[in-house]
């Protein structure tokens, strides 16, 4: 073995490792002592009497002793038990090999499919935003192969949206959608704090099995805390290793709420004071951090990232669907009142908007879009009207026109989850629906 392979393979070792021991366990977090340490490290605990340990980050620092949120379970751990810090920090092993697997937040394979191959490097899971003045226009039209979002609410190459959704109204059923449809060469799908049963479910049900060019990163309910928050940091550093290469990236979350909700347990553990609906201000001023990483970037490739919002009881005015609407570039709303017609997807098209749509797609086009809009706004204004029979014909042109192509545009909105449109055929039954 040459020397230089020696240096490497011990580059890694601490021979000489220096270790704290834990003071204190309190049921979210453990107290340590006798290690200097910084805000943001990780550490590698491990139980003296039996062989168990885990991974934690030192989250908050004092002048004697530290805490720490595990990634694990604390469960066979006790006072006294040692505290190492970790060589590397807080980083992920990210490569080709990833594509097509179902991976944790630290890229282990969850799926029964073996080891991962291929070559892979280090990337850190925490990493800036793109800078303001690197970020590229966003010119060029993403298609998602779903006619409602490529006809009203065209999405750009770089752009990011969420998707506001109360529970059981079809959100999982769009994201199969879209991830089957997108006009992306990788895609990169973050399951966060969803239910176990969710993810082989979304997999072979939503997806169709089929994860060519696609990694699923996962971490479940019953996932710690921090498992949870650092699973969506994780999933964004695949989609941004896959970016540096100048490929574009389609990155679906689901959803932003647990991922706040995992900060909540994280922060009021830590002794933040709660705010709205108790989550504390760390909880908002996260979902930044996370969002603005993705993006177009100068001289790079892009990613095009859809977040899910749950909202409950429908309620737009939730902290965190407030906060994410004033950090993406527009929202898809889902509608129950849509899902209870038998209109899928259920997007309420009036509700719903996209900030850089009226700058990527041509005149003629953004001029039927507003037709469609205003007859079909014309519609639910004089539902009950019209159902009773109570408007007569030719009071109103422009109302007469909306009866009239009432059934074309319920048609166009409506599309089975497993058909494809590309863009210019959705473009077309526009254009002719509208003339």
């Amino acid at each position: 073995m040459k020397f230089a392979e020696i240096r490497e393979s011990l580059s890694n070792i601490d021979l000489s490792p220096v270790f704290g021991r834990i003071r204190k366990i309190d049921p979210t977090k453990i107290i340590g002592e006798k290690l200097a340490v910084r805000v943001g490290e990780t550490v590698i605990i491990k139980a003296e009497h039996i062989d168990h340990s885990t991974l934690g980050m030192v989250t908050e620092v004092e002048q004697e002793t530290f805490s720490i949120t595990p990634f694990g379970f604390i469960e066979g751990f006790k006072s006294g038990d040692k505290i190492y810090k970790t060589t590397k920090g807080l980083t992920i092993r990210v490569g080709e090999g990833l594509l097509g697997r179902v991976v944790n937040p630290f890229m282990e394979p969850i799926d029964d499919k073996g080891e991962i191959e291929g070559k892979r490097v280090d990337f850190p899971i925490i990493r800036p935003p793109i800078s303001a003045m690197k970020r590229g226009m966003i010119d060029e039209v993403f298609s998602v192969g779903v006619k409602t979002i490529d006809g009203f609410l065209t999405l750009g190459k770089g752009q990011k949206v969420g998707i506001f959704a109360g529970s059981g109204v079809g959100k999982s059923t769009l994201m199969g959608m879209v991830v089957r449809g997108a006009d992306a060469p990788i895609k990169v799908v973050a399951l966060i704090g969803e239910r176990g049963r969710e993810i082989p479910e979304f997999i072979h049900k939503n997806l169709g099995g089929n994860l060519e060019n696609t990694v699923i990163v996962v971490a479940t309910s019953d996932d710690s805390p921090l498992m949870r928050k650092y699973g969506a940091f994780s999933a964004m550093s695949v989609a941004e290793y896959f970016k540096e290469q100048g490929r574009d990236v389609l990155f679906i979350m689901d959803s932003v709420t647990r991922f706040a909700m995992a900060q909540r347990e994280i922060g009021l553990a830590l002794g933040e004071p709660p705010t709205s609906k108790g989550y504390p201000p760390s909880s908002l001023s996260l979902l930044p951090q996370l969002m603005e990483r993705a993006g177009k970037e100068e001289g790079k490739g892009s990613i095009t990232a859809l977040f899910t919002v749950l909202i409950e009881g429908d309620d737009m005015s939730d902290p965190i669907a407030d906060q994410s609407r004033s950090i993406l570039d527009g929202h898809i709303v889902l509608s129950r009142e849509l899902t209870d017609n038998g209109i899928y997807p259920p997007i309420n098209i009036l509700n719903s908007a996209s900030r850089v749509m009226n700058d990527i797609i041509s005149n003629e086009h953004l001029q039927a879009v507003q037709k469609f809009r205003r007859l079909y706004s014309l519609l639910k204004e004089n539902e009950t009207l019209i159902r009773i029979g109570a408007y007569t014909k030719g009071t109103d042109k422009e109302l007469d026109e909306a009866i009239e192509k009432r059934e074309m545009m319920k048609n166009f909105l409506v599309q089975p989850p497993y058909e494809k449109v590309d863009f210019e055929s959705t473009k077309q039954q526009l254009l002719e629906m509208m003339k």
